[in-house]
């Protein structure tokens, strides 16, 4: 959703990426992004050629890679941290190239919502009016009982789903 709320916001360009073909074509086809990285060649050539600044992991080391002087970077979420198989899921690991970040001035800053919860009420608001007027469409799967959560994790993690899963009880 954040491509559909970014685009809302009046961004020019909406790039993502995606594990699998058919959540490619969603993106692209389904959700209104410009691009999405997948496949074939490296994420930092395909970065190039769809956009000057992207997010996370990866991604993250190849938007600093192409981004253009003065880019700003904010990253969100770090799911390839919290999705590792070992450790707390706590961490993401990422190499920089630290002396990009100075020659292109780029500022590279992290953000949580929990760090501005007086916006919660206001994006609520916005986040309603957006659904019911269907200009934003909210990709979820529904799960129906507590005795298929445990697969349901096992599938989400694996990649079977976009959007959010909820578990009905």
């Amino acid at each position: 959703m954040a491509g559909q709320i970014a685009r809302l916001l009046g961004t020019g360009r909406v790039v993502g990426s995606a594990g699998s073909q058919a959540k490619a074509d969603l993106l692209r086809d389904g959700l209104g992004y410009d691009a999405v990285l997948r496949g074939a060649g490296t994420i930092v050539e395909q970065l190039r050629q769809a956009a000057p600044d992207s997010v996370g992991g990866e991604q993250l080391a190849a938007s600093i890679a192409v981004a253009n002087q003065g880019a700003r970077v904010l990253v969100i979420g770090a799911l390839s941290g919290q999705l590792e198989a070992t450790g707390a899921g706590r961490t993401a690991p990422v190499e920089l190239d630290s002396f990009q970040l100075l020659l292109k001035k780029v500022t590279l800053r992290g953000y949580s919502a929990d760090d501005d919860p007086e916006a919660l009420p206001e994006w609520n608001h916005a986040f309603a009016d957006w659904l019911s007027a269907g200009e934003i469409a909210f990709p979820h799967e529904r799960i129906k009982g507590v005795a298929n959560a445990p697969q349901a994790i096992v599938d989400t993690i694996g990649g079977r789903y976009l959007g959010t899963v909820v578990v009905e009880v």
